[in-house]
């Protein structure tokens, strides 16, 4: 599967072709149940030029500091409570809802904390970061503090962040980017946080970069990366 150089037009029920010179910017739309720091890392690269992307809309699943900061930043955020929904297949049609009247290119999870089951139109175009390198340290239960906890449980010499398109199971998805920190035998799990965040601002951008360029190709469980 290749990914970048087509946009899906949900009224139509087709791609689109653009290329890459032409092209309008794609549009982001980023999932969220936190403080929103990594979305708030994406608009800055987009607003130094150093991202050639739109942040169309921001997703809470509950209540959360980053609703207040992504508004206070300029986008527009839509709230749609997790816990509010029946179920999860419902919760996962209003997600989809909101993303197709964005008429959104690409979704990234940021620090997005509930169960969505992605639809078969949205395969290969969302994304995830997590806090270490996969597949060590992942599935369920094992995000935020967590994963730096177990990381120092299990002595570890080095960690960092993945960037990875997702599936329907946890932190399984065909990897993109890796970027590594060194872990010193004095890290806390907030020092460990703080270095590993430093590299996940670098790790995901380069990730939509390579994106919106067309340089992703997805090979099964990897992902083949055009120079």
């Amino acid at each position: 599967m290749f990914f970048g150089h087509f946009r899906y037009n949900v009224d139509s029920g087709g791609w689109r072709g653009f290329n890459r010179e032409t092209m309008a910017k794609i549009k982001i739309a980023a999932l969220i149940s936190g403080g929103g720091r990594t979305v708030l890392n994406i608009a800055e690269e987009i607003n130094a030029r150093r991202l050639d992307a739109e942040l169309a809309v921001v997703i809470a699943s509950r209540q959360c500091k980053g609703i207040d900061r992504c508004r206070e930043a300029g986008m527009e955020v839509r709230l749609a409570e997790f816990k509010e929904a029946p179920d999860t297949q419902t919760y996962s049609d209003t997600i989809a809802a909101i993303l197709d009247e964005a008429n959104v290119d690409l979704v990234i999870l940021a620090g997005f904390l509930s169960l969505w089951r992605i639809p078969e139109r949205y395969s290969g175009r969302v994304m995830n970061i997590h806090p270490a390198l996969l597949p060590g340290f992942g599935g369920k239960g094992m995000y935020g503090h967590h994963v730096h906890q177990a990381v120092l449980d299990r002595g570890c010499k080095v960690s960092g962040c993945t960037v990875h398109f997702v599936d329907n199971e946890y932190d399984s998805g065909p990897i993109i980017v890796q970027k590594c920190v060194p872990v010193y035998d004095t890290d806390s799990p907030d020092d460990l946080a703080d270095r590993v965040f430093q590299q996940e601002c670098k790790a995901y951008p380069e990730a939509i970069s390579m994106f919106a360029g067309g340089k992703l190709t997805i090979d099964g469980q990897t992902v083949r990366i055009a120079r």
